[in-house]
């Protein structure tokens, strides 16, 4: 008899979560899905939840009671949802970067306390990063601190699981033809065609490809506390 295995995802009525839930229910796994907007995926159960909300925690504990009970099960918890906002590290507003650290690195961090004593061994604790999650580009500060925070925050689990078999990674997208990168060019097919030059291969990463990946972590405890980085190869300039 297979062991019956269940994801819960953020962010995942678009892009990389999006691709992210559908590659886990084929696989077979139950998938549950946290956003705003529902996800659009066949046999995705989807709560509505803003993950800026304080209160959200309690839905969120009661929605996993009612769906899987309250004994330990194998889990992958994929922290995914984020948002970027343009600035500089001379002019982040103060009130935009604490809601970017709020929702790119608080809530997982909330959603770990909340999920974690629901894992039996074999569970993961995954993290959508960025490249960079270790390096940085002009003109995205609070983004660039909050994919590092990230980071340390997967090391950290890493460390605070020993012993438990539930292990953890950080997988970091290179450019990814999601919604927001396709925002963020503006939509110019120059623009989107300059970053794919960034890579390698010349193209852009696809979001199948990260949830490929994330579907590989989930499933590799080997790999536990690795930074993996899915981004075709950067060109070095």
């Amino acid at each position: 008899m297979t062991e019956a295995r269940s994801m819960l995802i953020t962010g995942a009525s678009r892009g990389i979560g999006r691709a992210a839930a559908a590659r886990f229910v084929a696989a077979g796994w139950q998938v549950f899905a946290l956003s705003r907007s529902r996800c659009p995926v066949e046999g995705v159960t989807w709560l509505e939840a803003d993950l800026l909300d304080p209160q959200v925690d309690e839905r969120v504990a009661a929605w996993l009671d009612a769906e899987l009970g309250a004994a330990p099960g194998k889990l992958c918890l994929i922290h995914n949802a984020a948002t970027l906002t343009p600035d500089t590290a001379v002019s982040i507003d103060p009130a935009s970067l604490r809601e970017t650290l709020e929702l790119n690195v608080v809530a997982p961090a909330r959603l770990n306390r909340l999920l974690v004593p629901r894992m039996a061994a074999g569970s993961s604790v995954l993290y959508v990063g960025s490249t960079l999650s270790e390096k940085a580009v002009a003109g995205v500060a609070s983004y660039v601190l909050s994919k590092h925070a990230l980071a340390g925050l997967m090391k950290s689990t890493c460390q605070d699981l020993a012993g438990t078999g539930v292990h953890t990674a950080c997988v970091c997208p290179g450019f990814t033809r999601t919604e927001m990168l396709v925002d963020r060019a503006g939509g110019d097919a120059e623009v989107l065609a300059s970053l794919a030059g960034l890579s390698t291969f010349a193209r852009l990463v696809e979001p199948e490809e990260i949830a490929a990946v994330l579907h590989f972590a989930a499933d590799n405890p080997v790999i536990n506390g690795a930074m993996l980085h899915a981004n075709l190869g950067q060109v070095e300039r």
